[in-house]
């Protein structure tokens, strides 16, 4: 029994330790917003937050999240710059499938909690582990220009 605190709550994890986040999140919690995609930390569809910093929950093992804090998108609409967040996407008309949309929403707040002014490049750079298959990369960077000029 592993205990991880999740956005805010200590919850009991019955599951063995080098069980990634992920699968403790969807298959032990039913926490079902942080999604699979490629296993690999390549897609950035199951990015959560450890302690603030943007993490890939498919290869982080529930053993490295013990003690710390991990925040989910289930938490966003709750917290100030995860909603302006959320709010812009719907405005820029971000979604298509919407199934990367939580890993990028994730990154995205993440981005916005450490720098208040991005430029294009700091977009870019801070969103380049995120995939869209969609290709609404120009919709999502004009949503977090956005999002930063709300939380200004």
């Amino acid at each position: 029994m592993v205990t991880l605190n999740i956005n805010g709550r200590d919850l009991q994890v019955d599951a063995d330790p080098s069980t990634p986040i992920l699968w403790a999140l969807r298959d032990n919690l039913n926490m079902t917003g942080t999604k699979f995609g490629c296993g690999a930390a390549l897609c950035g569809a199951c990015t959560v937050h450890l302690n603030g910093e943007p993490i890939r929950s498919c290869i982080t093992p529930i053993s490295a999240a013990s003690g710390q804090k991990i925040t989910t998108i289930e938490a966003m609409a709750s917290d100030k710059v995860g909603k302006a967040v959320q709010d812009a996407w719907v405005r820029h008309d971000v979604p298509q499938c919407g199934y990367c949309q939580s890993g990028q929403v994730m990154s995205a707040t993440a981005l916005l909690r450490t720098n208040k002014t991005p430029s294009d490049s700091d977009i870019d750079n801070a969103m380049s582990g995120n995939i869209c298959r969609c290709g609404t990369y120009q919709r999502i960077r004009a949503a977090i220009k956005d999002a930063a000029k709300t939380l200004a």
